[in-house]
């Protein structure tokens, strides 16, 4: 079973653009085009897991547009610094700096020029599971 995260972008071939320059992403299948010529369906992979894009039309607005996060895509990479720096240098806005968290991942978050949020995370300590809760015993009335 997979996930696959559907963004919507206005402007779905300058995404294709900045998500492969910026995080790495590939270009993957085919492009959809509107009678118009624009980009209307497509989709990108980050290794094995892709993401779909698509243009809703001209009365959508994106996350920038309505300043406010609309979803936040979470992915493990191999090397957090490395690939911040490469997003830093193709223009990505940082939006959360490199920190190692309590909960054992070293991440950073960045936003595309459509104001999608994406953090982008590497395992630096073994994740513990979490605890069960054991069960409060009752007693029975007679």
């Amino acid at each position: 079973m997979a996930i696959t995260p559907y963004l919507l972008y206005q402007d779905v071939g300058a995404a294709l653009k900045f998500l492969a320059k910026a995080f790495g992403l590939k270009k993957t299948g085919d492009l959809f085009r509107a009678p118009d010529g624009t980009i209307s369906h497509a989709e990108m992979k980050l290794g094995r897991h892709g993401v779909m894009m698509g243009c809703p039309g001209k009365e959508y607005k994106n996350p920038r547009q309505l300043a406010q996060a609309t979803q936040m895509l979470y992915i493990d990479i191999t090397d957090v610094d490395k690939h911040c720096a490469r997003a830093q240098k193709a223009g990505a806005k940082v939006i959360a700096p490199i920190e190692d968290t309590f909960y054992g991942d070293r991440r950073y978050g960045a936003e595309d020029p459509e104001g999608h949020q994406w953090y982008f995370a590497q395992p630096v300590k073994q994740r513990r599971p979490a605890k069960k809760k054991k069960k409060a015993k009752t007693r029975r009335r007679k």
